[in-house]
């Protein structure tokens, strides 16, 4: 019997994670360094760690409230306001979800009915478009371009508003490009969300890897806060990949409805995990500064030493990624990941999974050691020199 015909059209039509695809190769192979992964490569801190594992001992390992913790929910408002200046309140406005992919898909369960457009910056994280067609929505493509260092032009929104366009999905810092978005292009973003009463989803799971100046959420624009859903979590900026937390904040009415789906899929995200992040608010700030302070290093390397063997870069702005050009090897994105990772045994993403605007670059996590940075560049130039790329 063959069991596709039972399957869901949407689940059919669906594209397999072109990142994991990189990831899984790499995998197999000996000696490999994996540029590929956008994880953190710092192991969660001990007081985190330690204050889990003290709830386990407390046999703290029941359910907790569909929301998450209050403690938790309260510390997340206290964040937002100390971080971002933005207000919350914890009973109403906060959801505590299984990482922050959770509460994307919640969000465009939550908001998108068929036929729904829904505005997709790219190059963009790869779940984006899918979970908009998930939940029966049509994905519009805005292409940003290395000639505005991928940075979301005003006029391109306008472009793409139809009639049936509900909301837009904004990454700042963006994955893949590490382009960040200051306060003054964000207002200008929000004129226009204002002008065309659009709803915007704002992937701020980045927000603490910001280098060259405070970081703007989007929900702290004038007129945005009523109107915006913040995508957060632990993920990045704690080191608490493996952990699965993340959490959303926005108006009463979105995160009530986000709640509903919630606590019918998952019931509630992780006890010890949320005990560990209570630890993380209270006193974990000084390990991200470290952290930060750390990337930001790799980050000048890096970008500098990729520009150095002709493999032209903007300055991120943010998160741990690297967007080179590749079009000067004359390889598309894909041919140039799949021989570096063959020829070099480094690992990268090509730029065409993160949406056509992606294509003829390449993602690189600097996340690694200097070390291990310092060994792929070596590595990369043995590559393009090959390939007789003119600096």
């Amino acid at each position: 019997m063959s069991g596709e015909r039972y399957l869901s059209d949407r689940v059919i039509d669906l594209k397999p994670s072109g990142i994991r695809r990189f990831f899984d190769l790499a995998a197999g192979m000996k000696g490999v360094i994996s540029l590929g992964v956008g994880e953190p490569d710092f192991v969660t801190s001990w007081a985190i760690r330690e204050a889990s594992i003290l709830s386990l001992e407390q046999g703290y390992t029941a359910y907790t409230a569909n929301a998450g913790l209050l403690e938790l929910r309260v510390e997340i408002a206290k964040y937002m306001e100390r971080q971002f200046k933005v207000s919350y309140k914890p009973e109403e406005e906060v959801l505590v979800t299984v990482g922050g992919s959770e509460a994307l898909d919640l969000a465009m369960r939550a908001l998108v009915n068929p036929g729904d457009e829904v505005i997709v910056v790219q190059p963009s994280f790869v779940a984006y478009p899918s979970l908009v067609s998930l939940a029966g929505g049509i994905p519009v493509s805005v292409n940003t371009t290395s000639t505005d260092e991928f940075k979301l032009q005003p006029e391109q929104i306008e472009a793409a508003i139809t009639p049936k366009t509900k909301a837009i999905i904004i990454c700042s810092p963006n994955n893949p490009t590490g382009t960040l978005l200051v306060e003054s292009e964000l207002e200008k973003i929000a004129e226009i969300v204002i002008k065309h009463d659009l709803i915007v989803i704002s992937d701020e799971i980045y927000a603490e890897l910001s280098y060259d100046g405070p970081y703007t959420s989007f929900a702290a624009i004038k007129g945005m806060k009523e109107r915006t859903i913040v995508i957060n979590g632990f993920s990045k900026g704690f080191a608490m990949t493996g952990w699965r937390l993340g959490f959303v904040v926005g108006p009463k009415v979105f995160i009530q409805a986000m709640l509903k789906i919630h606590q019918h899929a998952m019931m509630c995200a992780s006890t010890m995990a949320q005990y560990g992040a209570i630890e993380a608010l209270r006193n974990g700030m000084n390990d991200v500064a470290a952290m930060k302070k750390s990337y930001n290093q790799r980050r000048n390397y890096f970008v500098k030493s990729l520009n150095e063997i002709g493999l032209d870069c903007h300055m991120p702005g943010g998160a741990f990624y690297a967007f080179p050009s590749v079009e000067k090897t004359g390889l598309t994105s894909e041919e140039f990941a799949e021989r570096l990772l063959n020829e070099e045994k480094v690992a990268v993403v090509p730029g065409s999974v993160f949406g056509d605007s992606g294509e003829g670059h390449v993602r690189c996590s600097y996340a690694s050691s200097i070390e291990q940075l310092q060994e792929a560049v070596k590595r990369m130039r043995r590559f393009v020199e090959r390939l007789q790329v003119t600096v």
